[in-house]
């Protein structure tokens, strides 16, 4: 009982904040920051989307060492996101105060940065009925993206997100659905679909009416080939009250209940990037009564610099997730999009990390894959790296693909010590 007037207290605060508001260095703890700390958040935040909520603020964030924090590393913006020449030139248009030639600006960095890495606009969105099926992708043939308008934002950004472009406010770069009646339709004509992924943004931060509205269509009498419904969610780390206390939280898990009732596999795919998001107690409520809805949590991050590049954080990560009950499932590699020059680690330092946490934990936790590259073509797995005639290389798998003939396929790059994405390889024939 005292866990729950904790949690209920917390619920009080679940406030969001942004740059933009004029309170915002009002808040207690950012009175720790540098100046440079604070005008970091200033210049970055115009290009890449920022907001955290109180949660974050209190309970994730080690404010006593915050230049090393690594939950403020992923959620506040950092200088060196950007280039030294973008990062200059945007702050010298911010004090000059011109609203055009700022636009202009924010527009040029933007479009340097990858908004849409993997072909996901021109290749991944499916044509139905002679038009393209907005607010889905289709990559790969058993398993559908599906992206409500009620889901497209997210308690607090994770600012190495490949999806930011969701957040800044260009329709041009956003997967949104408002009627899921055409995705109905095209799942009907589509029998090799076993899996919807709903994804966003992030879905959970829906009331439970709104997602009640796309996930009852897909228990249709009509779809018994869809099998497992996915939602892709951080709420589990940046809002876990959504299971507890918030006022359609038992109505959600009641939800999920129904969709097990009917046959279907449930899964909530939760991204964790680091130990520390799992150890408050509201978030170990949560988790326990999910799993007592009868869900499955498996759970995925990408390895990343300044937040989770030892193979010590992940042993604790994986530890404390299987200790969870929870079901470790990728380890990727950071997309090329964003601030990816400073996140991503090289190729061969990712797969030290994975195989030397690999080494140190039981079998529970070694059900994760990685490291992992979500490529145009597919997930392709950094299996190894192998010498042949006196030459080292890259050995490479395609574990999911567009073409499903490349799944499980062994290939080979030329070894580069500082690649750090598929692009940066050169095939070869061995």
């Amino acid at each position: 009982m005292g866990n729950m007037n904790l949690v209920l207290e917390k619920t009080k605060l679940n406030k969001f904040i942004s740059y933009n508001e004029n309170n915002f260095y009002k808040i207690p703890q950012l009175y720790k920051l540098t100046h440079d700390q604070k005008e970091a958040i200033q210049v970055v935040s115009k290009v890449l989307p920022f907001k955290v909520n109180q949660y974050v603020l209190d309970e994730l964030i080690d404010w006593d060492n915050v230049a090393d924090d690594s939950i403020f590393n992923m959620v506040f913006p950092q200088r060196d996101m950007l280039s030294v020449e973008d990062y200059n030139k945007l702050k010298l248009i911010l004090k000059k105060n011109d609203a055009c030639e700022l636009q202009k600006c924010i527009f040029d960095i933007r479009s340097k940065l990858n908004p849409h890495p993997g072909d996901q606009m021109t290749l991944n969105v499916p044509m139905w009925q002679g038009e393209r099926l907005e607010g889905v992708q289709h990559k790969y043939k058993q398993t559908l993206l599906y992206f409500p308008a009620q889901a497209q934002t997210c308690h607090s950004y994770c600012t190495f997100c490949f999806r930011w472009p969701q957040f800044i406010g260009d329709k041009s770069l956003k997967f949104s659905s408002k009627h899921i009646n055409r995705l109905i339709e095209y799942l009907k004509c589509h029998k090799e679909i076993t899996d919807v992924l709903i994804t966003g943004g992030d879905p959970l931060i829906s009331s439970t009416n709104h997602l009640r509205s796309y996930i009852e269509p897909l228990l249709d009498k009509n779809l018994s080939h869809i099998t497992h419904i996915r939602i892709g969610t951080k709420v589990l780390s940046y809002w876990p009250h959504r299971f507890v206390t918030d006022k359609d939280a038992d109505e959600l898990l009641n939800l999920f209940m129904y969709v097990k009732k009917k046959g279907k596999h449930i899964a909530v795919m939760a991204h964790y990037n680091h130990f520390r998001e799992m150890q408050t107690e509201i978030t170990k409520i949560a988790i326990h009564r999910l799993q007592n809805a009868h869900v499955i949590i498996r759970t995925q991050a990408p390895v990343l610099k300044h937040i989770n590049d030892t193979s010590t954080t992940w042993v604790e990560l994986w530890k404390q997730q299987v200790k969870l009950g929870m079901i470790p499932y990728y380890m990727f590699i950071e997309r090329d999009t964003g601030a990816k020059d400073y996140f991503s680690v090289p190729l061969i330092r990712a797969l030290e990390i994975y195989t030397e946490a690999y080494k140190m934990v039981s079998g529970l936790c070694r059900t994760a894959r990685g490291p992992v590259m979500s490529t145009s073509e597919g997930k392709v797995i950094v299996e190894d790296i192998v010498q042949i005639h006196h030459q080292k290389y890259f050995a490479l798998k395609f574990i999911q693909a567009r073409d499903e003939n490349k799944v499980g396929k062994l290939f080979f790059a030329k070894y580069n010590p500082t690649a750090s994405w598929i692009n940066d390889l050169e095939m070869t024939h061995i």
